[in-house]
């Protein structure tokens, strides 16, 4: 088998996708100039991915939101696009992982594992490992340095907004623990990595972009959830936005019972609530049963053109299997970008 050299390392492998009836050909990428050493007996493992941008490897940490990791990023071609893309429905579309070693428990070694990435309903909830659908995998030697691996994505789903998951998976290098929420996995693991960045493309005056938005819970028993909005960019209402959440009619009855409590919205709909204060609001009380996760609709409409980078965050508060009632139980990040009116 051919391989090709990218700098400083290239290596062909294979790796078998989930659902797929051949392998498909990968490739990896090592950012270090001379191999390390090979692994010794006495030699301790520790590759890591990085939550957040300021993420060093240490675990547990305290870094915040888990679900924006540098470390992921999707792109339509095998050329490592500058900032990750929403993936192109029904076609082949590219992931790319790094991998850092050593992490703060490594000597540096070379480790052999292997690399798993998962895909769900972008937002919070989602229960490991059920409400995950494995998209593909590799085994991957991962040497001193950073070594990115790229994992190609085919026949993407629709509407073609996800939430993705990465694992690194090795014996010798293994998690402390997993357990049914990814929030504690993530931030007690650093070979787990969590990605849910939207991008919302908007002309002024035209028809609103729909975002699903699904909140779950992974108890046992009923639980009472909040939906946090705050804005991490320039205001939405530099554009003239305007973001309206469809609760649909179960969750809806649900809050309406429950107080029809938030801040920062009004109704506009029969299961329409329209997010007025997006610097600030939420809505609270809505009940999710045991094990049950629901999908909402965002939808995002622009009145004006600008040049400013508009962002915005949606973040599932609720209690977790660690016992806290307050937990960040995932969310997404939608960077906004609003172009010439359409047409």
């Amino acid at each position: 088998m051919p391989s090709t050299l990218r700098q400083p390392v290239r290596r062909s492998l294979f790796v078998l996708l989930t659902g797929a009836a051949l392998a498909t050909l990968l490739s990896v990428t090592s950012a270090g100039a001379v191999p390390p050493p090979q692994r010794t007996a006495s030699a301790p493992a520790d590759v890591y991915l990085m939550d957040t941008p300021a993420d060093t490897g240490i675990q547990p940490h305290s870094l915040s939101p888990l679900w924006e990791s540098p470390d992921i990023k999707v792109c339509h071609t095998a050329v490592e696009c500058p900032t990750s893309q929403n993936p192109i429905v029904g076609q082949r579309n590219y992931i790319f992982l790094k991998l850092r070693n050593p992490g703060p428990y490594g000597s540096g070694v070379m480790e052999e594992g292997s690399i798993h990435v998962y895909r769900t309903t972008p937002g919070g909830g989602a229960a490991w490992p059920g409400a995950w659908t494995e998209i593909g995998w590799m085994a991957v030697p991962v040497y001193a340095g950073v070594t990115t691996v790229t994992i190609p994505w085919d026949n993407v789903p629709g509407p073609g907004h996800f939430c993705l998951l990465a694992r690194w998976v090795s014996a010798n290098d293994p998690m402390t623990f997993e357990g049914p929420d990814i929030t504690p996995n993530t931030r007690n693991n650093n070979n787990v990595v969590w990605r849910n960045v939207d991008s919302v493309a908007l002309a002024p005056g035209a028809t609103g972009q729909v975002r699903p938005f699904a909140i779950g819970n992974t108890l046992s028993r009923a639980t009472r959830n909040s939906l946090v909005f705050s804005e991490v960019g320039a205001p939405l209402r530099t554009a003239g936005g305007r973001l309206v959440v469809d609760l649909g009619p179960q969750l809806f009855e649900r809050w309406v019972k429950a107080g029809r409590a938030g801040t920062g919205i009004r109704e506009v709909g029969r299961s329409q609530v329209e997010i007025v204060e997006p610097a600030r609001a939420s809505l609270d009380n809505l009940q999710l049963n045991p094990n049950e996760r629901i999908t909402l609709g965002l939808t995002f409409t622009a009145a004006t053109a600008t040049q400013q980078k508009i962002a915005l965050r949606v973040t599932q508060i609720g209690p977790d299997s660690t016992g806290a009632e307050r937990a960040d139980l995932g969310g997404v990040r939608y960077d906004i970008t609003v172009g010439q009116r359409a047409g």
